[in-house]
Order: C-alpha cells, then sequence, then structure tokens
C-alpha cells in the first residue's frame, strides 16, 4: 500500500513538474497596436516567434490588441496587460509613463527616439479624382467632403488635424485666426468621423462617404493596392507639405517585470529595427529608417516637406494642452467658435 501511494505521488508529482517546465519553455506577448496595424503585424509576428524560437530554449507567441492609440492606452491604465506598446504618436505613451506604466526615459531605449519607422498623411480619392485634389487647400473648399477618425480617440486623426493646422500657420505666416477659420472649415467639411483609421477606410471605401479620406500614407497605399479595393481606382494624393508622424514604440516595463518578459519585449521591440524587417515595413509604404532600404525603396515615396509639430507648437504636452484636452481649440473649432 505505501509503495502504491508512493509511486502514485511520484507520478503526480512528475506530472506537476513536467507541466511546470512546459509552462516555463512558453511565453506569451502582447503588442497594444494602432488600429491599421493588423496586417503589419500580421506579417511582422510570426517572422520574430520563428527567429526568437530558433534561439531560445522558451518557445514565443506574440498576442495584438488593436485600436486607436488612445483608447489602447485607456485600456492599458484600465489593466489591458500589454507587454509592449507600437502606437503611432507620442503622447499616448507619454500618458503611460505619466502612470508608471512606461519608464520615463523611454524614448532613449531604442534609436530614432524609439521611433523605427514613420510616415504621414496623404489622401485617398475616388477614380480620376473629379475633384481635383491635390494639395490641402482644396480640402477646405464648399464642394468638398472629406473622411477621417475622431482625434479624440484616434492618433491617426490627430496627426491629421495637425497637418491642416501646421499647413495653414505656415500659409497664414502665424496668423491665429486665419489658422483657426482654415482648420475649421476643414472639420466643418468632415462626412464621417470614425473612431479609429480603418472604420475610416470603411467609410469612404465601402459606405461611399467622402470625396477623400485622409490617413496615414501607409494606409492609402494600401488599401489602393488591396484586391478587395483595387477595382474601384482609387488614387492616391500626397500633399507636397504634410506633418512628420513618428511611430513609437515602448516596453510597458509594470507589466513586463510581473509577467517575466522584460527580455522578450526588449528584444522584440529591437526586432522592427533589423534590415529584415525595415524592408518588410517598406513594402507596407512605411518610411523607414535603414539607409539601406530607404535608399532601394526611394522610388515609391514621393517627395514631401514633412513638418515636425514640435518643432512649430512646443512639446507634445503643450500641443495636447492647447489643442486636445476638454474645452481646448479642438472642442472649439468643432463646436464652431
Amino acid at each position: 500500500m505505501i509503495s502504491r501511494l508512493f509511486a502514485a505521488s511520484f507520478t503526480a508529482a512528475s506530472l506537476l513538474a513536467g507541466a511546470a517546465a512546459q509552462a516555463q519553455q512558453s511565453q506569451v506577448l502582447l503588442n497594444s497596436s494602432y488600429d491599421v496595424a493588423r496586417e503589419l503585424f500580421s506579417a511582422i509576428n510570426p517572422k520574430f516567434e520563428e527567429s526568437w524560437n530558433k534561439t531560445n530554449d522558451t518557445k514565443v507567441k506574440i498576442e495584438q490588441s488593436f485600436g486607436g492609440t488612445s483608447r489602447q492606452a485607456q485600456s492599458i491604465i484600465q489593466g489591458l496587460k500589454a507587454d509592449v506598446v507600437t502606437f503611432n504618436q507620442v503622447p499616448d505613451v507619454d500618458i503611460l509613463a505619466q502612470r508608471g506604466l512606461v519608464e520615463k526615459n523611454w524614448q532613449q531605449h531604442f534609436p530614432n527616439n524609439s521611433s523605427p519607422y514613420y510616415s504621414t498623411i496623404a489622401f485617398l480619392v475616388r477614380k480620376g479624382n473629379p475633384k481635383h485634389i491635390k494639395t490641402w487647400d482644396d480640402l477646405v473648399r464648399d464642394d468638398v467632403k472629406v473622411v477621417f477618425p475622431n482625434p479624440k480617440t484616434s492618433g491617426n486623426a490627430r496627426y491629421t488635424y495637425l497637418a491642416a493646422w501646421l499647413y495653414a500657420n505656415e500659409k497664414f505666416k502665424g496668423d491665429d485666426a486665419k489658422t483657426r477659420a482654415f482648420v475649421g472649415k476643414l472639420l466643418h467639411n468632415v462626412e464621417s468621423f470614425p473612431t479609429g483609421g480603418r472604420g475610416a477606410t470603411v467609410a469612404f471605401a465601402q459606405n461611399n462617404q467622402g470625396d477623400a479620406v485622409l490617413t496615414f500614407e501607409s494606409e492609402v497605399n494600401n488599401i489602393a493596392k488591396s484586391d478587395e479595393f483595387k477595382a474601384q481606382g482609387f488614387e492616391v494624393v500626397v500633399p507636397p507639405v504634410s506633418v512628420l508622424a513618428e511611430f513609437p514604440v515602448a516596453v510597458v516595463s509594470k507589466v513586463a517585470k510581473e509577467k517575466g518578459t522584460e527580455k522578450l519585449a526588449e528584444t522584440y521591440l529591437k526586432f522592427q529595427y533589423t534590415p529584415e524587417i525595415q524592408a518588410l515595413l517598406a513594402t507596407f509604404y512605411y518610411r523607414v529608417r535603414d539607409p539601406q532600404v530607404v535608399k532601394a525603396n526611394a522610388a515609391q515615396f514621393p517627395e514631401v516637406r514633412l513638418i515636425n509639430p514640435t518643432d512649430v507648437l512646443g512639446t507634445w504636452d503643450n500641443i495636447t494642452k492647447v489643442h486636445f484636452s476638454a474645452n481646448g481649440v479642438l472642442d472649439q473649432l468643432l463646436a464652431g467658435k
């Protein structure tokens, strides 16, 4: 009897030890990202899993959460256990840093201010460009209707708002009243205000709303060339002047420490800078940092003068307070003030 009990106990202990060992040999990393990044990370993640699994005893599985980055940041604050963020605007990472979820000096952790790639705001117009839309000036005409996400919930849309503001500020030589009137007219011409970039795509391409959708250059190219929408003959318009839209990445250190995924999270974000992934990013029409990849793909990116918002409007904290806080300039313009 004693020997049987001992054998049973030994078997149970072995099973538990085996299960524990198996658990230790497998890790799951959750990447919280912006709304229109689904296809991109569907391509990146398997490559990272393959690379990691070849050189490490532990196996890794990348899981994803997508949405407007401001909403993603709020979800993390409210308890979403994301190990890393790959966002499309700095303020949403800063919010996490202010809450102690991300290190205060997160922009110093990776090259190029922790931005492995960048983009700008471009226009997608209907076949033949019937409204002859070429510049920001065309978007404030009375006969033009546009679609872009809500700047309250989408980093994508904040860049659209800032691109229009920066263009008008330059056009009117810093005249605040004229700049406000220009951006207010653009907002008045918005036919649909979805919460995220993918919703804007649906409104324009599937629901036939607007004469142009304003979104990242990468997104408009991917829509125009996709099998789903190619037959509609959409055309890409990159205005000669637009905004610099950097795509920041960061380890959610508080979560990563709790889950023991700090090394994994850091390696995953460094992977975005490798020549292989930089080349992959270029196939999705993102502008990248690697000099050789930039040179090899120069022909597919039109020349555009990019204005960095912080060079004109101050820090991102200042931009957020002035333009995007409650009763800020955006709210005033939406209210017609």
